[in-house]
């Protein structure tokens, strides 16, 4: 994982996973590592090898994800004119038996693609609002993210999701001072 190319305002915090014969213990959060944001909602997801979840752009919620068990690989493109990273690009590979939470902003546009089945903990910062649940689809050129693959498995709104160039428009329109 090159941490160095991250979008600005983009955390990774690494877990320590307490290991024995039994298996692991591992703390996952604690509020003195606040990252600028108060957990108000925790979600679980599965998901199958190939499926590819985004790319989503929140304009309010921050994220705090780990994946907790099987292999992703996190898309991630800064989409804020006026961050120091704007327009930056990257894609992290991330597995579960090396534990790490990934904070991502307001305005970091970001997809997740799963290798084998697997399952992510993710923690938001406002409640879940269709009005902040923004995106574009996984392989507009003008994302510029290098994805691993070719074709995913999409739901039906991600493979029907619009191109960039109409998701910026749509952030500004919703009032996303970018």
């Amino acid at each position: 994982m090159n941490i160095e190319s991250l979008p600005s305002g983009v955390s990774i915090i690494p877990l320590v996973m307490h290991r024995d014969e039994r298996g692991y213990f591992t703390e996952i959060f604690r509020q003195e590592w606040s990252q600028g944001f108060e957990p108000v909602q925790w979600n679980l997801v599965s998901s199958q090898p190939g499926v590819l979840r985004g790319v989503h752009v929140h304009i309010r919620h921050t994220d705090y994800l780990i994946v907790a068990g099987g292999h992703a690989t996190i898309g991630l493109k800064d989409l804020r004119d006026t961050s120091t990273t704007s327009g930056l690009a990257c894609a992290l590979d991330i597995r579960g038996d090396e534990l790490v939470a990934i904070v991502t902003p307001p305005g970091v546009a970001h997809g997740f693609y799963f290798h084998e089945p697997s399952a992510h903990i993710y923690a938001v910062s406002n409640y879940w609002d269709k009005a902040d649940e923004l995106g574009c689809h996984w392989k507009d050129p003008d994302l510029d993210i290098p994805w691993p693959i070719n074709e995913a498995r999409l739901s039906e709104r991600d493979a029907k999701a619009q191109t960039l160039e109409n998701l910026l428009t749509e952030m500004k329109v919703r009032g996303f001072n970018r």
